[in-house]
């Protein structure tokens, strides 16, 4: 069956860095476009990018000029390259794509506290 698994979350100071990987088992990676979705304590799951097959991009407004997506198919991963974070990025950040329906990942939690 479809596995979504995320890593590299943590806890960081404000103005760091940190690097999301999402590994995919289960589906034919490189014909599905892939996204990292995040949810704050409280609020609900929000979009943050999403890659397309080609590799065309698309951010979230609060993620632009801050956040990369990237994919290596031969991996069978997304990344979420996440840089000058600030405190409200703090959120459980999930991997998703959507095939007749949406797959998650468990989540990693990415913390943003001085």
């Amino acid at each position: 069956q479809v596995q979504l698994v995320e890593s590299g979350g943590g806890e960081v100071q404000p103005g760091g860095s940190l690097r999301l990987s999402c590994v995919a088992s289960g589906m034919i990676f490189g014909i599905h476009a892939m996204s990292w979705y995040r949810q704050a304590p409280g609020l609900q799951r929000e979009l943050v990018a999403t890659i397309t097959v080609s590799g065309s991009t698309n951010y979230a407004q609060s993620a632009k000029g801050r956040f990369t997506i990237s994919r290596d198919n031969a991996k069978n991963t997304v990344y979420l390259q996440m840089n000058s974070l600030k405190t409200e990025d703090t959120a459980v950040y999930y991997c998703n794509f959507n095939f007749r329906g949406d797959y998650w990942g468990q989540g990693t939690q990415v913390t943003v506290s001085s």
